[in-house]
């Protein structure tokens, strides 16, 4: 369980990142969960996040309703619980520095070589429906292992055609439809989140107040200060992760 301090700072990084991801758009729920795992195993932060996430998305959703292109967030959710029970399967079966690593190499990943997870938006692929169904099993299967998806289904979602608002609104209800399906799938094998629904409030009402924050200083701050700070804070986290299982392969 967190400690008050603990929990006192992620309310606060709650606050942040949902400015942030209200001003680039993706960045504050990676951000949010490589914070977590500072304090939490991967097999709770996954899930914990997942219900702080379903809120915030959720709460973009209601913003766009009107842009939302419901057929494509249909299409990206159909595979979203089978493929999330897989993945949890995997998550479970992993060792906990294991994940912890994959996530960092990951956030690295998505900070400095975002192109490398771009690959698979190359080429047609099939129609927009289509190709979102694969990108949605994906999505299902990595999730509860990777926790933060944003980057790696980004590409996709810019391909489609979408004006700003319904990109924003579309990209929103396909997340909040696979941070459903985590929910349920760790809800399936046992998590009990009950146990955190004290925090599970609390970061979810910090995270709204983050996007309300985010969407009204977005005129006035420059959104290459906020990526800078997003690549600076998530790439520390990130190898600090990685370092973290580097050091435990030296000290066996």
């Amino acid at each position: 369980m967190l400690t008050p301090a603990a929990l006192a700072f992620l309310c606060a990084a709650s606050v942040a990142t949902g400015a942030l991801s209200a001003v680039v758009g993706m960045a504050g729920g990676i951000t949010l969960l490589a914070l977590m795992l500072l304090w939490l195993d991967p097999l709770v932060a996954v899930p914990v996040h997942a219900a702080v996430q379903l809120v915030s998305n959720a709460s973009r959703v209601a913003a766009q309703r009107r842009h939302v292109r419901w057929p494509l967030v249909a299409s990206f959710a159909a595979p979203l619980v089978p493929m999330a029970l897989v993945g949890v399967a995997l998550a479970r079966a992993a060792p906990a520095r294991g994940l912890e690593a994959a996530i960092g190499v990951f956030v690295l990943v998505a900070t400095w070589r975002p192109e490398w997870l771009a690959l698979a938006a190359r080429g047609e692929g099939g129609s927009p429906g289509r190709r979102l169904f694969f990108v949605g099993g994906a999505v299902g299967l990595l999730s509860p292992t990777i926790g933060a998806t944003g980057p790696l289904d980004a590409p996709f979602f810019l391909r489609l055609g979408l004006d700003r608002f319904g990109l924003i609104g579309t990209k929103a209800a396909c997340a909040t439809a696979q941070h459903v399906a985590k929910l349920l799938a760790f809800g399936a094998v046992g998590f009990a989140y009950r146990d955190w629904l004290l925090p599970l409030a609390a970061l979810s009402a910090t995270a709204i107040a983050g996007t309300w924050l985010g969407t009204r200083i977005l005129a006035s701050v420059r959104e290459e200060d906020f990526r800078a700070l997003y690549m600076g804070v998530v790439t520390v986290i990130a190898l600090r992760l990685v370092q973290g299982e580097a050091l435990a392969l030296f000290a066996r």
